[in-house]
Protein backbone atom coordinates (compact mmCIF):
# COMPACT_ATOMS: atom_id res chain seq x y z
CA UNK A 1 0.00 0.00 0.00
CA UNK A 2 3.15 2.32 0.59
CA UNK A 3 4.00 1.79 -2.57
CA UNK A 4 0.79 2.04 -4.00
CA UNK A 5 0.39 5.70 -1.99
CA UNK A 6 4.31 6.94 -3.04
CA UNK A 7 3.49 6.47 -7.06
CA UNK A 8 -0.09 7.34 -7.01
CA UNK A 9 0.49 10.23 -9.22
CA UNK A 10 2.36 8.14 -11.70
CA UNK A 11 -0.08 5.60 -11.65
CA UNK A 12 -3.34 7.32 -12.01
CA UNK A 13 -1.52 9.40 -14.73
CA UNK A 14 -0.43 6.35 -16.61
CA UNK A 15 -4.01 4.84 -16.83
CA UNK A 16 -5.37 8.16 -17.60
CA UNK A 17 -3.09 8.94 -20.41
CA UNK A 18 -3.31 4.86 -21.64
CA UNK A 19 -7.39 5.55 -22.22
CA UNK A 20 -6.72 8.81 -23.53
CA UNK A 21 -4.51 7.59 -25.79
CA UNK A 22 -6.75 4.21 -26.49
CA UNK A 23 -9.90 6.52 -27.13
CA UNK A 24 -8.18 9.36 -29.41
CA UNK A 25 -6.54 6.05 -31.52
CA UNK A 26 -9.66 4.73 -32.07
CA UNK A 27 -11.67 7.81 -32.86
CA UNK A 28 -9.48 8.69 -35.18
CA UNK A 29 -9.91 4.81 -37.04
CA UNK A 30 -13.81 5.06 -36.81
CA UNK A 31 -13.89 8.58 -38.26
CA UNK A 32 -11.33 8.01 -41.05
CA UNK A 33 -12.48 4.31 -41.92
CA UNK A 34 -15.90 3.72 -40.78
CA UNK A 35 -16.86 7.43 -41.22
CA UNK A 36 -18.36 7.58 -37.92
CA UNK A 37 -17.52 10.29 -35.15
CA UNK A 38 -17.49 9.64 -31.46
CA UNK A 39 -18.18 12.63 -29.86
CA UNK A 40 -18.09 11.89 -26.06
CA UNK A 41 -14.25 10.99 -26.65
CA UNK A 42 -13.53 14.57 -26.95
CA UNK A 43 -15.44 15.26 -23.85
CA UNK A 44 -13.67 12.34 -22.20
CA UNK A 45 -10.06 13.05 -23.13
CA UNK A 46 -10.41 16.79 -21.86
CA UNK A 47 -11.27 15.55 -18.20
CA UNK A 48 -8.93 12.93 -18.18
CA UNK A 49 -6.08 15.85 -19.65
CA UNK A 50 -7.05 17.98 -16.23
CA UNK A 51 -6.47 15.23 -13.87
CA UNK A 52 -3.49 14.53 -15.47
CA UNK A 53 -2.44 18.03 -15.29
CA UNK A 54 -3.52 18.00 -11.88
CA UNK A 55 -1.97 14.20 -10.59
CA UNK A 56 1.53 16.04 -12.62
CA UNK A 57 1.57 19.10 -10.26
CA UNK A 58 1.62 17.06 -6.69
CA UNK A 59 3.91 14.56 -8.80
CA UNK A 60 6.30 17.83 -9.86
CA UNK A 61 6.35 18.61 -5.74
CA UNK A 62 6.88 15.42 -4.72
CA UNK A 63 10.09 15.28 -6.92
CA UNK A 64 10.64 18.72 -6.36
CA UNK A 65 11.02 20.07 -9.79
CA UNK A 66 8.69 23.03 -9.78
CA UNK A 67 10.27 25.72 -11.32
CA UNK A 68 12.27 28.11 -9.10
CA UNK A 69 14.29 31.53 -9.69
CA UNK A 70 17.66 30.45 -8.05
CA UNK A 71 19.57 33.17 -9.80
CA UNK A 72 18.21 35.78 -6.93
CA UNK A 73 18.08 33.30 -4.26
CA UNK A 74 21.11 31.20 -4.36
CA UNK A 75 23.03 34.46 -3.39
CA UNK A 76 21.36 34.67 -0.16
CA UNK A 77 23.08 33.76 3.20
CA UNK A 78 21.98 29.97 3.64
CA UNK A 79 19.96 31.17 7.05
CA UNK A 80 17.71 33.54 4.66
CA UNK A 81 18.04 30.91 1.95
CA UNK A 82 15.63 28.16 4.86
CA UNK A 83 13.74 31.46 5.65
CA UNK A 84 12.37 32.10 1.78
CA UNK A 85 12.12 28.30 1.18
CA UNK A 86 9.60 27.85 4.16
CA UNK A 87 7.67 31.16 2.97
CA UNK A 88 7.58 29.47 -0.73
CA UNK A 89 6.29 26.33 1.21
CA UNK A 90 3.73 28.18 3.50
CA UNK A 91 2.57 30.49 0.16
CA UNK A 92 2.25 27.14 -1.76
CA UNK A 93 0.17 25.08 1.34
CA UNK A 94 -1.73 27.66 1.21
CA UNK A 95 -2.61 28.09 -2.33
CA UNK A 96 -3.56 24.36 -2.94
CA UNK A 97 -5.52 24.79 0.79
CA UNK A 98 -7.80 27.50 -1.08
CA UNK A 99 -7.75 25.18 -4.44
CA UNK A 100 -8.67 22.03 -2.75
CA UNK A 101 -11.49 23.78 -0.56
CA UNK A 102 -12.98 25.98 -3.37
CA UNK A 103 -12.62 22.25 -5.63
CA UNK A 104 -14.46 20.28 -2.82
CA UNK A 105 -17.28 23.37 -2.99
CA UNK A 106 -17.51 23.34 -6.61
CA UNK A 107 -18.20 19.59 -6.18
CA UNK A 108 -20.61 19.61 -3.53
CA UNK A 109 -22.50 22.36 -5.76
CA UNK A 110 -22.05 19.60 -8.78
CA UNK A 111 -23.57 16.93 -6.70
CA UNK A 112 -26.51 19.13 -5.42
CA UNK A 113 -27.74 20.37 -8.87
CA UNK A 114 -26.92 17.16 -10.35
CA UNK A 115 -24.89 18.29 -13.07
CA UNK A 116 -24.18 15.70 -15.76
CA UNK A 117 -21.89 15.56 -18.87
CA UNK A 118 -22.78 16.94 -22.18
CA UNK A 119 -22.45 14.03 -24.01
CA UNK A 120 -21.43 10.89 -21.89
CA UNK A 121 -24.43 12.00 -19.29
CA UNK A 122 -22.08 11.03 -16.52
CA UNK A 123 -21.79 13.19 -13.59
CA UNK A 124 -19.59 16.32 -13.46
CA UNK A 125 -18.38 16.01 -9.93
CA UNK A 126 -16.51 12.73 -11.13
CA UNK A 127 -14.02 15.08 -13.37
CA UNK A 128 -14.28 18.38 -11.44
CA UNK A 129 -13.46 15.79 -8.01
CA UNK A 130 -9.80 16.22 -9.70
CA UNK A 131 -9.47 19.84 -7.94
CA UNK A 132 -9.90 18.65 -3.72
CA UNK A 133 -8.20 15.26 -4.70
CA UNK A 134 -5.44 16.71 -6.36
CA UNK A 135 -4.90 19.50 -3.62
CA UNK A 136 -5.09 17.89 -1.05
CA UNK A 137 -1.75 15.36 -2.62
CA UNK A 138 -0.33 18.44 -3.32
CA UNK A 139 -0.12 19.66 0.41
CA UNK A 140 0.96 16.58 1.51
CA UNK A 141 3.82 16.26 -1.37
CA UNK A 142 4.82 19.61 0.30
CA UNK A 143 4.94 18.82 3.53
CA UNK A 144 7.23 15.80 2.82
CA UNK A 145 8.89 17.63 0.25
CA UNK A 146 9.95 20.90 2.54
CA UNK A 147 9.84 18.26 6.01
CA UNK A 148 12.96 15.90 3.62
CA UNK A 149 14.81 19.31 2.24
CA UNK A 150 15.02 20.72 5.76
CA UNK A 151 16.45 17.74 7.14
CA UNK A 152 19.08 17.29 4.59
CA UNK A 153 19.84 21.11 4.23
CA UNK A 154 18.92 20.89 0.41
CA UNK A 155 17.07 24.51 0.53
Amino acid sequence: MKRFLDHFEEILGALFLGIMVTIAFLNVITRYVLKFSMAFTEELTLYLFVWVTLLGISLTFREGANVVVSIIYNRFDPSIRKFLYLLAAVCSVAFFAFFAYFGALEVMEEIDMHAMTEALEFPVWVFTGSMPIAGIFTIVRIWFRTRDDLRSGNY
